[in-house]
């Protein structure tokens, strides 16, 4: 080993003495994997392994790979943090862990149906009451509600790690909306790609055959349409912090991503509200908190759920993973109870022992915990914001007094567990390989016959050496899990193979009316920025010219532009304003109206807001097409908004954002069907597109000016319009105001046009979803009709007929302002038509940071 990379090989790894260490194991001898694994890195080097770590880190942030944090003042999603180190287990140690995850979800799936069902748990004492009946994930008015089917617990996950023995422990249970499988895809499609040679030559364990079992198994619990279902992620909206995984299993798995209200329960059957009408909803992947799921029944106060819901499970019209009321099974003061009732349910022992912990509510245990808080971890039986473990050899005399009083007070309420060193994993940190303790969460999923184990799973380690905090929450980093295999791994399809020669009718997806919405937005917003950005493009160029040439009439059409950059975004008062210093000194104004993202219409919060709605549809955009929109929000806010810029820097960002959109609409044009998702988002942009050309009209050549201003004026419209080049081919002549009307106003053969959107406009209003068979003109096609008639009948001489008394073209002003209510109206009637169910749900503070990730 050179010199160079001999400091990466396993020989070199400290260790810390007393924990037990995936790689060295026992004895300080290197695991043979994991040699032949170091090895390969000793010969990539340092510097390269870096490299690979930011290449992953570039393409999770390309793939829009975040993890939100509750509480972030800034509300920034976080990009998700990946350890170009996997974790190795061995085909040997990982068939025991195997064996045991099933078993456990064997023995979960049986108490859960016992409390919801018969209880005897609770009637012969092998569970306290207080235990059960006082834990918030105990929901009464589930019980009776399940469905019958053998298995009711259809995802789980497991946090596992390894004690200073190197057995493997069961930290705690998540049954409720288990997270992190979706992160465990991406990790491992990264890892591929930075480390393909090491891979391969590893043998590791597919994932995709988990991913098929988890098809399979929502679609075996669905209680109609058994041969072909309609599955549906329910998710609590982008702001949630994992809503990347929503979005991410939607697009993988092929179900539609849907939000409380895209949802509606009727005649006890779930239904889901598209631009075609009501579909039937047979089977829900939930990811919203069992309690927030039905505000009829449960938490009355929650908008992210499905008045009625629990009705249509007790009629057996809709099946739920996991069932209502499943985060029971989260209480970690089950855990002390779970070998005996194994040994109950099962007549087996069971295979992977709990931590040890302490329920509070039985004396002799309340009595140790209180006599040993220095020594323990101290855990409220109910996860919420802000209620979380303490580590009793932290906490300072007061602090115990503290605890233990509020642990006598109510003693059900806490447990106390085990102090437990976890086992560490080699990690590369700042250009090193050091050890950082860890926990694997692994993923199972229940099948027809036996429940099914990822293969590995999401491992996590501290940020820091000797922390025991590995939660995305406190900064800590994931890694891929790989589950070594003794010959190369087959490849499994996670989709139905059909015969040689057969085919397949195409399914449709139904576009939810939120999609639909947002899609919309996201086409206004687009080009809203674009006409924003031209202009203020236009006016920085006339801006240099006037300082250079010091020609009054430069500074007199400058005038005229810097005003209508405020009005066309609309962040009044600005160039406007009585205030004369703003036009003599524009420069402050025109970096606002690009930085300030806390004013309404500039540029940062176009963007910001361009951004937000691309990404709450997250699932609907190809990989390309989202790199794209990431671009060009990272790019302006790094290059603009966090920079100082300058009117020189500025202009070249405002070239550079032109592109990045030209290029998001190249995508969305080249990639996406011509069904209602596109339909939405085109309308959109037709409709912005019109009402920021309007604006900008209204706001330059509607006004009189002498003949040498107006060509400089009609000439910075023609540029801002993108339109100059084919006015000199289409007129071959001086730039004069009729032609340029024409031109922007009539000519439906230019994509710029009023009349090109509003005809575009009319031909998706036309093909969207609607009532067929009725001859009568829907409200929003009378609209569009009006518009579109009322502006092929426009004689242009007539617009500019002069009135000596006005200082604008009063029936030009009339006509643009007319078009601009019918096309204000014509949204209105749109929006009531495809979107007034669509409000966007209130997303409240769940009661915990979901699954801790």
């Amino acid at each position: 080993m050179s010199e160079s990379t001999n400091d990466i090989g396993a020989q070199f790894y400290a260790t810390k003495l007393g924990v037990y260490d995936e790689m060295v194991a026992k004895e300080h001898k290197v695991l043979p994997y994991w040699e032949r694994f170091m090895d390969s890195l000793a010969t990539l080097g340092r510097g390269q392994l870096e490299l690979r770590r930011r290449e992953a880190q570039r393409l999770l942030r390309e793939n829009g790979v975040t993890y939100n944090v509750y509480g972030d003042a800034q509300k920034l999603t976080r990009p998700w943090r990946l350890d170009p180190i996997p974790l190795l287990l061995g085909s040997e140690d990982w068939l025991p862990i195997e064996a045991g995850l099933k078993q456990r979800a064997e023995l979960l799936n049986l108490i859960l149906k016992d409390i919801y069902g018969k209880q005897h748990l609770l009637k012969k004492g092998l569970l306290p009451s207080e235990l059960v009946l006082a834990h918030d994930g105990f929901l009464h008015p589930c019980v009776g509600a399940l469905s019958q089917l053998q298995r009711e617990l259809i995802v789980y996950s497991a946090n596992l790690a390894r004690g200073h023995n190197g057995r493997m422990l069961v930290l705690d249970d998540r049954t409720q909306a288990p997270s992190g499988a979706g992160y465990a895809l991406e990790n491992r499609t990264v890892m591929t790609r930075v480390l393909p040679d090491i891979f391969r030559e590893t043998q590791v364990n597919r994932l995709s055959g988990f991913f098929r079992a988890l098809r399979k198994g929502l679609a075996d619990i669905a209680p109609h349409n058994k041969e072909d279902p309609r599955i549906v992620i329910l998710t609590p909206g982008s702001l949630n912090e994992t809503y990347f995984e929503h979005a991410y299993l939607s697009s993988y798995l092929g179900f539609s991503l849907v939000q409380g209200d895209d949802l509606t329960v009727r005649d006890g059957r779930v239904w889901l509200k598209s631009l075609d009408g009501l579909q039937p909803v047979d089977v829900i992947l939930r990811r919203v908190d069992d309690s927030f799921c039905d505000p009829l029944e449960l938490r009355s106060a929650s908008r992210l759920g499905v008045a009625g819901l629990l009705e249509a499970v007790r009629r057996n019209n809709v099946a739920i993973a996991n069932p209502l009321g499943s985060s029971i099974l989260e209480n970690p003061g089950l855990l002390p109870f779970l070998p005996k009732l194994s040994r109950y349910f099962l007549n087996e022992e069971l295979l992977l022992p709990s931590i040890a912990t302490w329920w509070c509510g039985q004396r002799l245990e309340r009595d140790f915990v209180l006599q040993n808080l220095g020594r323990l971890v101290i855990k409220p039986i109910n996860r919420s914001s802000g209620n979380n473990a303490l580590f009793g050899a932290l906490l300072s005399a007061n602090e115990k007094e503290l605890l233990r009083s509020a642990i006598t007070a109510k003693p059900h309420c806490y447990v106390g567990q085990e102090h437990v060193d976890f086992s560490t994993v080699p990690s590369f940190v700042d250009h090193h390989i050091e050890p950082r303790f860890s926990v694997l969460r692994s993923f199972i999923v229940a099948g027809s016959d036996d429940y099914h184990v990822m293969p590995g799973g999401l491992t996590r380690i501290a940020r820091q050496q000797d922390d025991f905090i590995v939660s995305n929450q406190a900064g800590g980093i994931s890694k891929d899990t790989w589950v070594l295999t003794n010959e190369p791994d087959k490849h499994t399809s996670l989709w139905f193979q059909p015969g040689q020669d057969g085919i397949l009718s195409a399914d449709i997806e139904p576009l939810t009316s939120r999609t639909a919405n947002n899609l919309f937005w996201v086409g206004r917003y687009l080009e809203r920025i674009k006409a924003a950005t031209r202009l203020m493009r236009m006016t920085l160029l006339k801006l240099a010219e006037a300082r250079e040439l010091d020609d009054p009439l430069d500074s007199q059409s400058l005038n005229v532009l810097l005003n209508a950059l405020t009005q066309v975004t609309g962040t009044y008062p600005g160039f406007v304003s009585s205030d004369a210093s703003l036009l003599k000194d524009p420069q402050p104004e025109l970096l606002a109206l690009a930085k300030n993202s806390n004013r309404s219409g500039t540029l940062a919060t176009n963007i910001q807001a361009f951004a937000q709605t691309a990404f709450s549809i997250r699932d609907v955009w190809s990989q390309d097409t989202w790199r794209c929109v990431d671009n060009i929000q990272r790019r302006w806010q790094q290059r603009v908004v966090n920079n100082h810029c300058d009117l020189e820097q500025l202009q070249k960002s405002l070239d550079d954002l032109i592109t990045g959109f030209v290029a998001f609409i190249g995508l969305t044009t080249e990639s996406m069907t011509r069904e209602a998702g596109w339909l939405m988002l085109d309308s959109g942009r037709r409709l912005e597109h019109a009402l920021a050309l309007i604006s900008l009209l209204r706001a330059t050549v509607v006004q009189r000016h002498e003949a040498a201003l107006q060509n400089q004026l009609l000439e910075a419209v023609l540029m801002s319009t993108d339109s100059l080049s084919i006015y000199r081919r289409r007129y071959r002549a001086f730039i004069k105001l009729p032609m340029v009307l024409d031109l922007l106003l009539m000519d439906e053969a230019h994509p710029r046009s009023l009349a090109y959107q509003l005809r575009q406009l009319s031909d998706h209003i036309a093909a969207l979803p609607g009532e067929r068979g009725n001859r009568q003109l829907s409200e929003e096609e009378r609209l569009i009709l009006k518009a579109y008639t009322d502006l092929r009948l426009i004689k242009i001489p007539e617009l500019l007929k002069a009135d000596d008394d006005a200082g604008i073209y009063t029936e030009l002003e009339n006509v643009l302002s007319a078009m601009t209510e019918q096309l204000w109206r014509l949204y209105e009637v749109l929006a009531q038509a495809y979107f007034s169910h669509s409000e966007m749900p209130q997303l409240i503070t769940p009661t915990h940071a979901e699954d801790e990730l």
